[in-house]
């Protein structure tokens, strides 16, 4: 199971919130939304004990179990899970379950966890987890969910929990007519950024709505010659008619201007598409964007109508974008 490049939609970074906690004696249960990797620091203590990064509570002597409940921060559909315990060795959990609920518009917190207005199912069973480890599972359903339920067994704790799948989408602001065929769901994927300081090139491939800056691609602030740029490959060969750039969110770190070239190639070594790239063909030349904004460039702006199997995408001289769309239609070979 690899869920490499899919979203982290429990990540506090897309608003994910821990609105319940039966116990964080130890360490704090947002600590686990946390999308960085969890780091031990030897000598950390605190008033409580030993500092861990991630959620620990005490240990139970009730017979009864820890948990907490967590409001995502977009209604969302999950495929997996990976339960990281790093760095909990003695102290990890050793179960877990996941119940999720779909809470209609305007339930509150409260009302989610006394459970009287949603329907709880199934998400994980109870499993059992090993220390130090990345302990993944695939999620039983697909349902769309807004709220999670974690519970420990009986105690201890993770170093972070992360829920992969997708943003269930309930508009869609670019009103776009065909199929966006660099999307991620239509299996595109980023070959190569030269820069990923701030936010991955991958996010730019994602089809739900920006959540936030950090659901995007941003480089950091340059301060050599030259520009950032990245690659993207297309699941085959398509045309496009029409493209989306949206800064949205990028406000004082957006990118001056941008432009994209394209190639259709059937190469399908990384490095040999790299150092080609920069004699590909325009598609697009140097186009000035503006701050959190959706710019699209239409058919006649584009420099040629040939099928493309890859892209790369220049932003002069760095910064930052929430989403590139191009609208067209896969062909045959």
């Amino acid at each position: 199971m690899d869920y490499e490049g899919q979203l982290n939609v429990a990540s506090s970074d897309l608003g994910s919130k821990v609105i319940y906690c039966s116990d964080e004696f130890f360490a704090e249960s947002c600590r686990m939304l946390q999308s960085n990797e969890a780091v031990f620091i030897e000598d950390k203590y605190d008033e409580n004990g030993k500092w861990m990064d991630g959620w620990e509570s005490r240990r139970r002597r009730d017979g009864k179990n820890d948990f907490c409940y967590i409001r995502l921060g977009s209604k969302s559909a999950i495929n997996g899970f990976n339960i990281d315990t790093s760095n909990f060795t003695g102290n990890y959990a050793p179960a877990i379950s996941i119940l999720g609920c779909c809470a209609p518009s305007g339930i509150t917190d409260d009302r989610v966890v006394d459970g009287s207005a949603v329907e709880w199912f199934d998400l994980l069973a109870r499993e059992g987890l090993q220390g130090d480890s990345n302990n993944i599972f695939v999620s039983a359903s697909q349902q769309p969910v807004t709220h999670l339920k974690i519970t420990l067994y009986p105690d201890g704790g993770i170093a972070r929990l992360r829920a992969y799948g997708n943003i269930c989408s309930d508009d869609n602001s670019y009103e776009i007519k065909g199929t966006n065929v660099i999307s991620q769901q239509n299996g595109a994927r980023a070959v190569f950024a030269n820069d990923e300081h701030f936010g991955c090139l991958n996010n730019i491939l994602a089809e739900h709505e920006p959540l936030s800056m950090a659901d995007g691609w941003e480089t950091r602030r340059r301060r050599e010659p030259g520009n950032d740029w990245g690659i993207v490959a297309l699941s085959g060969p398509a045309t496009v008619d029409e493209i989306v750039v949206d800064t949205k969110f990028f406000k004082g770190n957006y990118p001056d201007t941008l432009s994209i070239s394209t190639t259709c190639i059937d190469e399908t070594d990384d490095d040999s598409i790299i150092a080609q790239s920069n004699s590909w063909t325009e598609l697009v030349s140097r186009k000035k964007l503006e701050m959190n904004q959706v710019h699209v460039f239409k058919k006649d702006e584009l420099l040629h109508h040939n099928p493309i199997s890859h892209i790369r995408i220049d932003i002069f001289p760095d910064g930052g974008i929430a989403r590139l769309k191009l609208i067209g239609e896969f062909v045959d070979k």
